[in-house]
């Protein structure tokens, strides 16, 4: 994300940092007085910052880091210590999803939340706000800004045959695997979100979007949360949203996975 240096941001109203390195993604570790914080900047922190508000308030849902400092153009949270992926934490973190996945909309809606997937700007207040509208109206936006609003016509076309149709959850709203962290504590910890009202087999989705998601985890998802007949047979409905965000930013092979993805569900070539 460009704007601001977040750590001359930082100095201005937490001191001067004794330490910084980078993190990637705009994003510093950093060290001031006795605190290890990351600080980040650009557009989307104020959105962040909710999010990680909003997951933290969720009864017991995964852990998030805490929230320092939020304000236009930087976000400042504390830092999480990396220690080894588990079983065990994989299992809790299943569980923890299914736990965050019972929890409403806090937005009261599908939507709201952030404006923000990642540095892909989208709109959170897309109407009609029930779950078919939600995905059409988010699906047609990203398409359109991709070129490829006249392939996805179809799909669209039939979302209401395809989607489940439940009410609106709190959703992590960009969670791959790049956004869990196994921290030292034992727990897998949720980062970088991109929180609105959504579906839960939304996160599940793009969860398996750029790697496994273990079979551990699922069953302990459904220890708590049972997942909804048809959920296998709609995950890769619900990674389109994310590959349509990839081809907006990155185009490249992200096109061709989007444009396979419907294919599947309107059982046409498109174009």
């Amino acid at each position: 994300m460009s704007g601001p240096d977040p750590l001359a941001l930082l100095a201005a109203r937490l001191g001067e940092p004794s330490e910084a390195r980078p993190l990637g993604g705009g994003a510093w570790r950093v060290r001031v007085g006795d605190r290890l914080l990351v600080a980040k900047g650009g557009p989307g922190a104020l959105d962040e910052a909710e999010g990680l508000r909003a997951l933290a308030a969720a009864p017991g849902g995964p852990p998030v880091p805490a929230v320092v400092l939020a304000e236009r153009g930087l976000l400042v949270t504390v830092f999480v210590p990396e220690g080894p992926r588990t079983p065990a934490a994989e299992e809790a973190l299943g569980r923890a999803l299914a736990a965050l996945h019972g929890t409403p909309s806090p937005w009261g809606r599908f939507g709201g939340g952030s404006a923000w997937i990642g540095r892909c700007p989208v709109d959170p207040w897309l109407t009609p706000v029930d779950e078919v509208g939600f995905y059409r109206a988010r699906l047609a936006e990203l398409a359109g800004r991709c070129q490829l609003a006249g392939a996805v016509a179809p799909l669209l076309e039939r979302l209401d045959e395809l989607l489940p149709q439940g009410p609106a959850r709190l959703v992590h709203g960009d969670l791959w695997w790049g956004n869990v962290r196994f921290g030292a504590d034992g727990r897998a910890w949720l980062l970088d979100p991109s929180a609105h009202g959504g579906d839960p087999e939304e996160d599940l989705a793009m969860l398996g979007l750029f790697g496994p998601v273990p079979r551990r985890l699922l069953a302990a998802y459904e220890e708590v949360r049972p997942l909804p007949a048809g959920f296998e047979d709609r995950v890769a409905l619900f990674q389109l949203v994310p590959l349509l965000v990839h081809t907006v930013l990155f185009d490249g092979p992200y096109r061709a996975e989007a444009l396979a993805v419907i294919r599947r569900y309107v059982g046409r070539r498109a174009s």
